[in-house]
């Protein structure tokens, strides 16, 4: 029998094989591109836009967003507006400043009002989207800031600077011309929280205010209010929302006399016209906040911690039912902080995002009660905005391979769909390998989280040096997502490969697991880190376990001085920016005292060996044993950690004879952000690494 092939049959083949051919090439394509990649610069990191803060119109056609771009010659960032249809299609910039951000649109989706330095201090402006130059509505002295529209139109609720005992604005600007003027510059104070982040307080207070959007003399909704609108030292997401009637607004802040010490914070509402005290809605002695109306009016949803003076406490979703004055739990099961809420306009359905697992999803679980489900799974949604038809996400999403970029997808899930890509030419000439997740038995056999970074140009026939890089807060994570003050992938652009755990204390593993750093600060976390690094050096026969080096911030700066001692010469280099040595000192010298007798348990008088145990500084006299040679970083602005910590670590480095380097920011705080210093921080780093690793 002779077989004949079927004519159909024969032109599929054909097909086929053309398709095969072709996917050959693109391969041979796509490699030969991969292969003329390179690795990331500092001049590469510092010329990305980070893009933020979606905003949907009312309407549901359009997205207003933040472009952020640092500016070296100038020294600083510069943000502008810029628009996007949901539907795709090229973005249009809005504004040219460099000084403009935080734009929310109209209830008719006509203006835009957005914030600006265009002028001098922040203030409000409006842009008419049908055309023409942006005015400014406001002029106060205190500036402006959290921009809420009412949902007539025509009003605007805001925060602004004041001093308490002044009743307008002409009398703010008396008072700070001539504080201004004072040739004493003493600053006296009679309690705590005197200082906070990078600036000393002067007595003024935020206040909560509304203006006519017409144009008209702000009003002063909290007058003579000692306390914050939102609070300075945990502000949150949303903190400022008006009902749908416009009748009241609902704010957050903090009255506890001793802010320093409490981790409390309550909603308040007040009258829109003002004229009346504000109400307290909530006395959970923990925190409160985010308030968001539901459509209907009935119902407040918001967030809530449930232990005092735990600032790491798990944040649960609660609504309030305003005409009972009943509060309720809504997901008790959800194992994770919830963070920025959305209403459905049918009331059904909330919206949030919360870590996990390394990612930040957005969530939706039923209004009355339910099981959540991730509508983004295995993503880093660090912001999202939800369409006014609830039909439609549109999400800030990033990687450890991006940075952020707005992308859409359906309410209820789905496939995403890329919106924007500021930085798609760039990128694509980059070599930026895809972050590894994997997890291992830690301390006690609990599971622990980790991720692992290739170094660029990646051949697995060599030996390549490892950098583990720890993460500070301590109660934060390590998520797959783009960071520009500690860029993994620069880090990992000389040739290193890049390790990071997510150790006990982490955020997004559940609440006992972040609980588990309290009060250990040294004990099952530093065995989580360590049993990741030999995990790893067993997994990945390219590592080369003589060449390992560690680097972290804040707690992981902490980190680095426990390992100096504790490690027993286990790193060829260590890295420590902005670290905490002296818990004792640390305590007396920072400003959210509660933090330090949170994770302690008490004050150093009270409880002296919970601080003794845990400190660095206690096992100073083994820097000289092993001699890891150590690089200290730190931001004389740093009122978080004060600077005069590194000069501890420093000190004792240099008086047992390690090769150590001190370098100080004058003009930076816990953070390194503007452009040159950034730039100059990571060529310091850079060439540290390289010199001992």
């Amino acid at each position: 029998m002779i077989w004949r092939a079927h004519p159909v049959y024969n032109e599929e083949m054909r097909t086929l094989r053309i398709a095969g051919w072709l996917v050959l090439l693109v391969s041979v394509s796509v490699s030969a591109s991969a292969q003329t990649r390179r690795a990331i610069t500092v001049d590469d990191l510092l010329a990305l836009h980070r893009v933020g803060d979606p905003q949907i119109s009312p309407d549901g056609t359009r997205v207003v967003y933040t472009v952020a771009t640092p500016d070296r010659p100038a020294n600083r960032t510069g943000r502008n507006l810029w628009i996007v249809p949901i539907a795709g299609g090229t973005p249009r910039q809005l504004t040219f400043t460099g000084r403009d951000g935080n734009a929310r649109w109209s209830p008719d989706g006509s203006r835009l009002a957005f914030l600006s330095t265009r002028d001098g201090a922040q203030q409000i402006f409006l842009l008419n989207l049908t055309g023409g130059e942006p005015t400014r509505l406001t002029t106060l002295d205190g500036g402006a800031d959290q921009i809420v529209w009412a949902p007539d139109g025509k009003t605007l609720a805001f925060t602004s600077s004041v001093w308490p005992d002044c009743a307008d604005d002409a009398c703010n600007k008396r008072k700070s011309e001539g504080r201004e003027k004072d040739q004493v510059k003493a600053r006296t104070y009679d309690g705590l929280l005197y200082r906070h982040w990078t600036a000393w307080s002067t007595g003024q207070r935020s206040h909560l205010f509304t203006t006519p959007v017409a144009g008209g003399t702000p009003r002063d909704l909290t007058p003579g209010a000692a306390y914050d609108v939102p609070p300075v030292q945990r502000e949150g997401p949303h903190p400022i929302a008006f009902s749908p009637d416009g009748a009241e607004i609902a704010f957050v802040a903090v009255t506890d006399a001793m802010e320093a010490i409490s981790t409390n914070g309550d909603i308040f509402v007040v009258k829109a016209e003002g004229g009346s005290a504000p109400e307290r809605l909530t006395t959970n002695p923990a925190f409160d906040g985010a308030p968001a109306y539901s459509p209907d009016g009935k119902w407040i949803a918001y967030r809530a911690q449930s232990r005092p003076g735990n600032e790491s406490d798990k944040w649960r979703l609660m609504k309030y039912d305003r005409q009972a004055k009943a509060h309720t739990e809504v997901a008790p099961g959800f194992d994770r902080s919830v963070n920025q809420l959305a209403w459905t306009p049918d009331t059904q359905t909330l919206y949030y995002n919360a870590e996990d697992s390394g990612y930040l999803p957005v969530f939706r679980v039923p209004a009355a009660g339910g099981t959540p489900s991730a509508v983004t799974p295995s993503t880093f949604a660090a912001e999202y905005a939800l369409s006014g038809d609830g039909k439609t996400l549109v999400i800030s999403r990033s990687s450890q391979q991006a940075p952020a970029e707005l992308a859409v997808v359906a309410a209820t899930g789905g496939d995403i769909r890329a919106l924007t890509s500021h930085n798609a030419e760039r990128l694509a000439q980059l070599d930026l390998p895809k972050a590894e997740h994997f997890t291992f038995a830690g301390a006690a056999g609990t599971s622990v989280h980790g991720m692992l970074l290739k170094p660029p140009s990646f051949d697995p026939s060599k030996k390549y040096p490892l950098l583990m890089v720890l993460h500070g807060g301590p109660e934060t994570q390590f998520g797959d997502t783009w960071s520009f003050r500690w860029n993994t992938q620069t880090l990992a652009s000389p040739g290193y490969a890049v390790l990071m755990i997510n150790r006990r204390g982490s955020t997004g593993f559940g609440q006992q697991f972040t609980d588990d750093i309290n009060n250990d600060w040294g004990g099952r976390a530093y065995d989580d880190l360590m049993k990741g690094l030999d995990v790893t050096l067993a997994k990945y026969g390219w590592l080369d376990g003589t060449r390992v080096a560690a680097a972290g911030a804040s707690y992981g700066g902490y980190m680095i001085g426990w390992m100096a001692s504790q490690s027993k010469g286990r790193f060829k280099t260590l890295v420590c920016h902005a670290g905490v040595y002296d818990l004792v000192s640390m305590y007396g010298a920072t400003e959210e005292v509660w933090f330090a007798e949170g994770s302690f348990r008490g004050t150093p008088w009270a409880n002296p060996d919970n601080f003794l145990r845990q400190s660095p500084h206690t096992k100073a006299a083994d820097f000289g044993t092993f001699k890891t040679p150590t690089l200290v970083v730190h931001g004389e602005l740093d009122f978080r950690v004060p600077y005069t910590q590194g000069l501890e670590f420093y000190t004792a480095l240099q008086r047992q004879g390690v090769p150590s380097r001190l370098v100080v920011f004058p003009d930076e705080g816990h953070w390194i952000l503007k452009p040159q210093n950034s730039a100059f921080w990571y060529y310091e780093v850079q060439a540290w690494l390289k010199k001992w690793l």
